[in-house]
């Protein structure tokens, strides 16, 4: 065999000479990412700022393939190609071209979105809630246009494909109604924010922490450690309490004293709780009112406010008032009540006269 044997149309010789520089460049440029990531990684570890950390993971994303595809297409100059092949092969090239685009694009949408979330959970979990449903968009858009320029470049119709995927998408609608449902209710929880990540909220009987909204369903933290998965769309049907936007909390609640309670403690009592409220710097007290007449109690309600929305602050300060509470009852001789019936018992004979007051025969 000699260098002007012809394989393909061309020559031995150049199919090596490609062939070479195709296989040359794919190492040297794997050789130079690892070295320039690695550098850059090193780089990055040693500053704050963090257009250098994406800098550098976007480095590491550069996939062999592309490579590739970058070498062959470098190594196809040194030969001739038919047109039909040589126009496949750039097919092929820009596909793959354009998928290493898309993926470095979502990847710098998905960076921007997690380091927003990081510095602004705390303050401002609304804007991380509507920026993790803007990002999703964000993806899917690059995503989308970036299939319809391989389309056109495969020379498919874009404008015919499109108005085909209108009449379609009708269908494909009405068969995915429930999907679209949650997505729909998902935008409309991103915009409206009934809740955001991190606020406490009530659906029903099920009560915790929001962690998770996402395009389908909304994850809560239970209080006792177990994870609630709402629909969007069923969630946005129910009544929910969200606790975390409550700026005080109304605190009701009620007390019973026995019967045989003087007039005068009982005129004291309103006083009494007042000065255990009172005595919280973070409660305010409201009233405390002789209520009712109840089956075995004088019943008392009392009403305060409490100037902070945590839930342990307010059995903290409840606790607190009762046990103060409890002491002036002790103190002042009051007896709380406690479920009781008096019976009251008549005996008769068969003349009606009591037994004890009938006359010997």
């Amino acid at each position: 065999m000699t260098w002007n044997y012809v394989i393909y149309h061309n020559p031995v010789l150049d199919w090596l000479v490609g062939t070479g520089l195709a296989l040359i460049f794919f190492l040297f440029i794997l050789l130079a990412k690892r070295i320039i990531h690695r550098k850059f990684a090193a780089f990055t570890a040693k500053t704050i700022t963090t257009w250098d950390d994406l800098v550098a993971e976007l480095i590491g994303r550069l996939q062999p393939l592309f490579f590739l595809a970058l070498a062959v297409t470098l190594g196809s100059t040194r030969i001739f190609l038919p047109k039909d092949v040589k126009l496949i092969l750039d097919q092929s090239v820009f596909i793959i071209a354009l998928i290493q685009v898309a993926d470095l694009s979502t990847h710098a949408v998905s960076f921007w979105v997690d380091l927003f979330r990081k510095k602004k959970l705390e303050s401002n979990a609304g804007a991380v809630t509507t920026l993790t449903s803007v990002g999703f968009v964000l993806r899917m858009m690059i995503w989308i246009m970036l299939i319809l320029i391989a389309l056109d470049n495969l020379g498919v119709n874009i404008t015919t494909l499109i108005a085909g995927l209108g009449i379609s998408g009708i269908a494909v609608a009405l068969a995915m109604q429930n999907i679209l449902g949650d997505l729909f209710a998902s935008f409309s929880i991103v915009l409206d924010k009934p809740f955001v990540i991190g606020d406490f909220i009530i659906i029903d009987d099920c009560m915790g922490t929001v962690e998770h909204i996402g395009l389908k369903s909304t994850r809560i933290r239970s209080l006792s450690g177990e994870q609630l998965i709402f629909s969007n769309a069923d969630l946005l049907k129910s009544r929910i309490r969200n606790y975390k936007r409550m700026f005080e909390r109304r605190v009701v609640f009620s007390l019973g004293v026995v019967y045989q309670t003087s007039y005068d403690k009982i005129a004291q009592i309103p006083e009494m709780i007042q000065q255990a409220v009172d005595k919280n710097a973070q409660a305010r007290f409201d009233r405390a009112h002789f209520k009712a007449f109840g089956d075995y109690a004088l019943l008392f309600e009392v009403v305060y406010w409490i100037q902070n929305p945590d839930y342990n602050i307010y059995m903290d300060i409840q606790q607190a008032i009762n046990l103060d509470i409890f002491k002036q009852f002790h103190e002042a001789e009051i007896e709380f009540a406690y479920p009781t019936q008096t019976l009251m018992m008549q005996l008769q004979n068969d003349s009606g006269r009591l037994p004890w007051a009938e006359s010997p025969s």
